[in-house]
């Protein structure tokens, strides 16, 4: 598992079981509110919260009713191959239930909890009932070739069927013996089959180097044919290695990604401390980055007392080469390419935050924000390193989160509404694209992977409380001259008022700041009706939201502040009277359309 369980305590009385739970497995405990004393993270709802973790990946490890936590998923259940392991644990302590991803680390938990409680895990997989393993889980450092012929080859042993195994055997228990089913442990690329299962043991390390852009399917051939001339199987390969300075190049990521391994990069000095055992080391290699092979130097270094089984091999624009180490690599050297992601968290409340969002959260290392912003993640930042930066210090909350993840770590820039829209995400591509004299950022931190997750936007938000206002053509304008030249705001308000757009209004004022809010709604009035609708949204989706609606004639700058969202309708939006209060849309047109037709 990639991210560390939660154990979530919901009663007095299944307090102390969790905090036993979450003391054997080295994780925190996140506590109902006003339900138990301790804990790690608070949250209101056990629903909702158990919702987000699943959503974001999380492994969740209830001290509760089976009930609870299967109410809370059931909305979210897709795919098995990719959910985490969700338990629960009965408040004495007495049964854990793996109910999710028992192929997944959820029936290995089980039993780890079982045993740290003296307790019965009620695993109810079948493989794990019947011969007390899933085939389809090997140990760390194996892959398994044919993952589609686990469930026949179980059927079988599960009808009688004997195993016999060709290799070391690598399940630690005591298998029907006979000649049904093979079970087979190989570094070469062999066929399975419905009574023929392969394991390849991860124990190559593939050091690849290129020119700067090379043909990803020119480099991916290379590959193959080093591979298949070798008698190495795909599968056998534990990582891709590199130069720090191919961190980002596309032919070599290619190759990781459908390998399905890592990407480890080691500095010049780090691969130059392998020179003595390179097969063929290059003084020209050396003169142009800092060391005598990248591609042997990178198969080494990213092994465990590695041997090169494969010398360097080269193309017109790429190395190869391919170290052996006598056990299967499991614990990576080198660093990652790090990545960088930036998000939106919406308005504020957490059934706003996108899954995409809760799970890159959740992968992230550190967390890099205004810290109003992290606190609003609640108990999905707990535990983790997080980087508070003021309001005003955006340009180096932008860097160090580069820069940070240029050390090869997993960050996340934290941002609210979407990080697209008047946020940081345009700000990071600016200082990556800035030149090494314009205070931009390191080379090493241009070579990270910038991911954007789009988020709920105040202006999304605002309208979903409204109704529909943005039903027709809207635009979005920051009223905030801090970054902006106040003539450039006058000239697109004009635009605006003239084009007749329903508008949102950003950083409508501040402290210092309370006259353009006022100047924009003269030059509206210019263009549209005194009794134009307005809404002011105030702190949306946190307890304190406040939701109104104006006459434009009648807006007033002092009832608003930096954390209100306006709307102003176009001459087309209208307020009305429907249901439990006032709805605020704007017609597209469909009743001229159907005018239209029955004419």
């Amino acid at each position: 598992m990639a991210v560390n369980p939660v154990v979530l305590a919901l009663t007095r009385s299944g307090e102390p079981v969790a905090h036993r739970v979450a003391q054997a497995l080295g994780c925190a405990v996140h506590g109902r509110e006003g339900r138990v004393d301790r804990a790690d993270a608070w949250f209101a709802n056990a629903l909702d919260h158990a919702r987000d973790l699943f959503a974001s990946g999380t492994p969740i490890i209830g001290v509760c009713a089976s009930g609870i936590l299967i109410r809370a998923v059931a909305p979210l259940l897709a795919d098995k191959k990719s959910e985490p392991p969700v338990l629960s644990v009965s408040d004495d302590g007495a049964v854990v239930v793996p109910l999710l991803g028992g192929h997944r680390g959820a029936n290995r938990l089980a039993r780890q909890i079982a045993g740290a409680l003296d307790a019965a895990a009620a695993v109810t997989t079948a493989g794990d009932i019947a011969i007390g393993v899933a085939l389809d889980e090997p140990p760390l450092g194996y892959r398994l070739r044919n993952p589609g012929d686990a469930q026949p080859v179980m059927a079988a042993l599960l009808n009688g069927a004997g195993v016999g195994w060709n290799g070391t055997p690598i399940f630690d228990v005591d298998l029907p013996q006979g000649t049904d089913v093979e079970l087979c442990v190989t570094e070469t690329d062999e066929a399975g089959s419905e009574t023929r299962l392969v394991y390849h043991p991860q124990r190559f390390t593939l050091g690849l180097g290129c020119a700067r852009n090379a043909d990803p399917e020119g480099m991916w051939a290379h590959v193959q044919e080093v591979l298949h001339h070798h008698e190495i199987a795909p599968g056998a390969v534990a990582c891709v290695a590199s130069i720090d300075l191919k961190a980002d190049e596309p032919a070599i990521l290619s190759v990781a990604e459908r390998l399905g391994v890592p990407l480890r990069v080691f500095s010049a000095a780090e691969l130059e401390a392998h020179a003595d055992q390179l097969a063929n080391p290059s003084d020209v290699v050396f003169a142009e980055v800092g060391c005598h092979g990248v591609s042997e130097g990178a198969a080494l270094a990213a092994g465990e007392n590695a041997i090169l089984v494969a010398e360097k091999s080269k193309t017109a624009e790429t190395t190869c080469a391919v170290a052996r180490s006598a056990d299967p690599v499991v614990e990576m050297k080198g660093r990652a390419r790090g990545q960088l992601s930036i998000v939106g968290i919406g308005p504020g409340q957490a059934s706003w935050r996108t899954p995409e969002v809760s799970h890159l959260v959740s992968q992230a290392e550190e967390l890099v924000g205004y810290g109003l912003y992290i606190d609003l993640l609640g108990p999905l930042a707990v535990g983790k390193m997080r980087s508070d930066f003021p309001l005003g210090g955006e340009e180096d909350r932008c860097r160090y989160a580069l820069e940070q993840a240029a050390k090869g770590k997993n960050v996340a820039l934290v941002c609210s509404g979407d990080a697209g829209i008047y946020a940081m995400g345009a700000l990071v591509f600016e200082l990556m694209d800035r030149g090494p004299d314009q205070m931009g950022v390191s080379d090493a931190a241009r070579r990270v992977d910038v991911v954007c997750s789009p988020g709920v936007s105040a202006l999304q938000g605002a309208a979903a409380r409204a109704g529909a206002p943005l039903g027709h053509d809207f635009c979005a304008i920051s009223l905030s001259d801090l970054l902006t030249p106040r003539e450039d705001i006058v000239k697109r308000l004009h635009a605006a008022a003239e084009g007749d757009f329903v508008i949102a209004f950003y950083n409508p004022v501040s402290m210092r700041r309370r006259t353009l809010l006022a100047e924009a709604r003269d030059i509206l009035l210019q263009h549209r009706p005194e009794d134009t609708p307005v809404m002011l949204a105030s702190s949306l989706g946190r307890p304190e939201e406040h939701v109104r609606y104006r006459k434009l004639s009648e807006l007033e700058v002092d009832e608003v502040d930096m954390l209100t969202v306006v709307l102003v309708g176009s001459s087309h939006s209208k307020l009305a009277q429907l249901g439990e209060g006032p709805r605020m849309y704007t017609p597209r047109g469909y009743a001229r359309k159907i005018d239209g037709d029955l004419a």
